[in-house]
């Protein structure tokens, strides 16, 4: 009995994630919340030092010391941790020469209904144990000891940016030579059926795969025909830059057996349909891209995108933004599915509001600002991961030391646990429901448009 009730339930969730919904956002609950404070550091060499005098009451340069933020890509880790990576640093190629390229592990003590203190911590990167403060045990860096990567990188250079009057660049970087916010920027992370990490960068745009502890495996991989200002042939002058800065690979899910990415672009390439942006099918055995390709269309609200995520073969969702904030501009800040279903190659996917991430219900009050109704009013939303059929794990991005959104105080990162009104089954459980329940022709019948 129980079993059949089990089978019965993931039924009901599977029809329910095919089915259209049109106005779930207010019935979206905030389940758990936690912060994560903006001036929260790492051991490492001293960073910011291109990157102005700070902001917020925050000065720099962070003297042998390294900012834990930025995180714009999550994965599940060991032990119920969570597993971001932090960006580019500062902002910008030419301020990032001294921040290096890292993933951490964290621990989240939601605060929910039931309690919790609402903090993140430092977790084992292995096992994921907490660990008193941010240090080697609790991260992986990105490093290119093969010198495999055809870019010039800051541990090729004596000075930061191969200039006398700049200091030297910092012996770890050197002899380790790890990966900075000036070598790539580094915006989505997934992992393959290997074990290997694929990093998706902004700069080319392009992938780079490293191993499980973060040590670049080949060369970096382009996306034929699309060249970002920082393109290697576009620094030479080979070519000419079709895509804005920062218009690289701002989202990438992997499908269910670990063998193909989806690549997401976050600007539109010049000479595409107004507003839409790319996906691209990659393939992990062959390391090269299959020639689908699919576009994605912004909401008018809309101006960039922060992450994807696969919920299947075909689904994803998709965080879609602009950049207002609590004390600048409308925010719009959603999170959408993006069906490939039945869409021919160059189409468009199909797109279905899931979570309106300004508008959700917060009944217990949980980040204690005296309001029942939550919002998420930051700049840049750039992770979500599905944690089960009904909860997602959302976080910002807090670009620091930046400012203004929720005040003028430097941004902190915020873990966000959504309810779902509208439910969507679990990636590593899709293969089981489709073989067991036998549901998909039927529900998807069944799914208006």
């Amino acid at each position: 009995m129980n079993a059949d009730f089990a089978r019965l339930s993931l039924a009901l969730a599977l029809t329910a994630a095919f089915a259209a919904p049109t106005a779930y956002a207010a019935q979206n609950t905030l389940a758990g919340w936690a912060v994560m404070p903006a001036n929260t550091f790492s051991d490492g060499p001293t960073s910011g030092q291109f990157a102005g005098a700070g902001a917020g009451g925050n000065p720099l340069p962070l003297i042998d010391r390294q900012p834990v933020q930025g995180f714009s890509g999550v994965l599940a880790g060991a032990n119920g941790s969570f597993r971001v990576i932090s960006d580019n640093g500062f902002g910008t190629q030419g301020n990032s020469g001294d921040t290096l390229l890292r993933s951490y592990a964290v621990n989240v003590d939601f605060r929910t209904a039931q309690g919790g203190s609402g903090s993140v911590s430092a977790a084992d990167w292995n096992s994921g144990a907490s660990l008193p403060a941010f240090d080697a045990a609790s991260r992986i860096t990105l490093s290119d000891p093969k010198n495999l990567l055809s870019i010039k990188i800051q541990a090729d250079y004596t000075n930061y940016y191969n200039n006398a009057a700049n200091p030297l660049v910092d012996a770890s970087i050197k002899s380790g030579r790890l990966l900075t916010g000036a070598d790539l920027d580094i915006e989505s992370v997934r992992q393959d059926k290997n074990g290997n990490l694929w990093f998706g960068d902004e700069f080319g745009p392009y992938l780079v795969k490293t191993d499980a502890s973060g040590v670049v495996q080949r060369r970096e991989i382009a996306l034929p025909g699309v060249f970002a200002p920082q393109h290697e042939a576009v620094l030479n002058g080979s070519v000419a830059s079709n895509l804005g800065s920062s218009g690289g690979f701002e989202g990438m899910a992997i499908n269910a057996s670990g063998d193909r990415l989806y690549t997401l672009l976050e600007r539109t390439v010049a000479g595409d349909p107004a507003r839409s942006l790319r996906i691209n099918e990659f393939n992990i055995d062959s390391e090269s891209y299959t020639g689908l390709d699919y576009l994605y269309q912004l909401e008018a609200q809309g101006t960039a995108i922060g992450d994807m995520t696969a919920i299947d073969d075909h689904r994803f969702l998709v965080i879609e933004r602009n950049g207002g904030t609590a004390t600048s501009g409308t925010p719009f800040k959603k999170i959408f599915i993006a069906d490939t279903t039945g869409v021919a190659d160059g189409g468009f996917v199909t797109k279905t509001e899931l979570v309106d991430l300004m508008n959700i219900a917060d009944p217990d009050d949980l980040n204690g600002d005296g309001l029942t109704t939550f919002t998420f009013p930051y700049v840049t939303i750039e992770d979500v991961l599905i944690l089960d059929a009904n909860t997602l794990l959302v976080i910002n991005d807090n670009n620091y030391p930046g400012t203004g959104g929720r005040d003028f105080g430097s941004d902190h990162t915020e873990f966000l646990k959504i309810s779902l009104a509208n439910p969507v089954p679990e990636p590593e459980t899709y293969a089981m429901l489709l073989a067991g329940l036998g549901l998909i022709g039927a529900a998807v019948r069944r799914r208006t448009r």
